[in-house]
């Protein structure tokens, strides 16, 4: 069932139009005003919208600007509906990118012929861009050569989603069936052990690859993915990363070298937990939080105590008690959440 958003300010006009476009097997979605018009087309990604010109708060023609620069509404089929039957007007709606311009009292056969042309003419577009699409990614992914290649695609071909500060992007043990590419926010992995505590084996930032372990069969991820922040990843399948390994060795042996980097810097965290002295466990984590998070030394790092003492292996108390004793000597400077480093010479020789 195709779907139709209403945007038209006389409740009367607008009642009966969705009658007539209901009767003929049409879901519609009604707006009363411009704004209201366009908040309802960026969630409903309606498949054509009819819409006033003249209405309050936002008329027609600003509304058709607005949503002509929205990539997600671009295309959406766009139908004026209005008593301006001036010249200059229907050509203006047409320079604007309207698809069609009925000057009311519009008739209900003419109405129905010009949606149902529109929607026809709009799934055959849909249809040549798609073919378009498949070729474009096609030709792309006999073009990826290396790591950075590959990332690219991520951008122009993956799947993006945005995550809430706290929002968990996959758990340990699930099927894996993604591999992710941070775009913008801060990620850290953790692994929660026998008596419910929280492991944090790394911090990731933006252009990291998550869950490679997705192009082994069968394979599960083996941590916990969190978002530190709002952030934006963005994922493609484990089939189609297959598919660009398939005949690539040299990315194929890049990717691999990548996971073993990956697991050896883990191997190191683990043993740092559980070797080191507190007072260097905390030294390491700080200084490792500045390198990921791409800090200057001078610059302050923004991170919450549970998840410094998280990555450091330690009780949360313990790690206050030490930061503190680093405040005092003058290593650190600490306000709120804010840490900064003053003396990194003396930062990590800590043993």
């Amino acid at each position: 069932m195709k779907t139709i958003l209403i945007i038209e300010d006389d409740i009367v006009l607008r009642e009966t139009t969705a009658e007539i476009l209901e009767l003929e097997n049409y879901k519609v979605v009604t707006a009363s005003n411009g704004k209201r018009g366009a908040e309802q087309a960026r969630i409903m990604l309606p498949d054509l919208i009819l819409c006033d010109i003249m209405m309050p708060e936002m008329d027609g023609y600003e509304l058709l600007d607005i949503l002509s620069k929205d990539e997600k509404t671009k295309r959406i089929p766009f139908i004026f509906m209005s008593a301006k039957t001036e010249v200059k007007d229907v050509r203006k709606g047409m320079d604007l990118g309207a698809d069609d311009y009925l000057t009311k009292p519009v008739s209900e056969e003419l109405l129905l012929s010009a949606i149902s042309s529109r929607l026809a003419k709009f799934a055959l577009l849909k249809e040549e861009i798609a073919t378009q699409e498949t070729i474009d990614e096609e030709n792309f992914i006999n073009d990826i050569e290396n790591i950075e290649d590959l990332k690219n695609y991520f951008c122009d071909y993956g799947v993006s989603k945005n995550y809430k500060k706290g929002e968990v992007i996959y758990k340990e043990g699930e099927y894996s069936n993604n591999v992710y590419l941070i775009y913008k926010g801060k990620i850290k992995s953790f692994k929660i052990d026998e008596f419910g505590k929280e492991l944090i084996l790394n911090i990731h930032k933006g252009d990291d690859l998550l869950g490679l372990s997705a192009i082994i069969d069968n394979s599960h991820y083996y941590e916990s993915i969190m978002a530190m922040e709002n952030i934006e990843i963005i994922h493609v399948s484990k089939n189609t990363l297959l598919k660009i390994l398939e005949n690539n060795h040299k990315l194929t042996l890049e990717i691999f070298q990548l996971i073993n980097e990956n697991l050896t810097e883990v191997k190191e965290q683990l043993l740092q937990m559980a070797y080191g002295s507190m007072r260097r466990k905390t030294a390491q984590t700080i200084l490792k939080f500045a390198n990921l998070m791409g800090n200057n030394p001078s610059n302050s790092i923004n991170i919450s105590r549970r998840d410094l003492a998280g990555v450091a292996g330690i009780a949360t108390e313990s790690l206050i008690r030490t930061l503190t004793d680093f405040k005092k000597k003058g290593i650190l400077e600490i306000e709120g959440r804010n840490i900064r480093i003053l003396d990194l010479d003396k930062l990590e020789s800590i043993n």
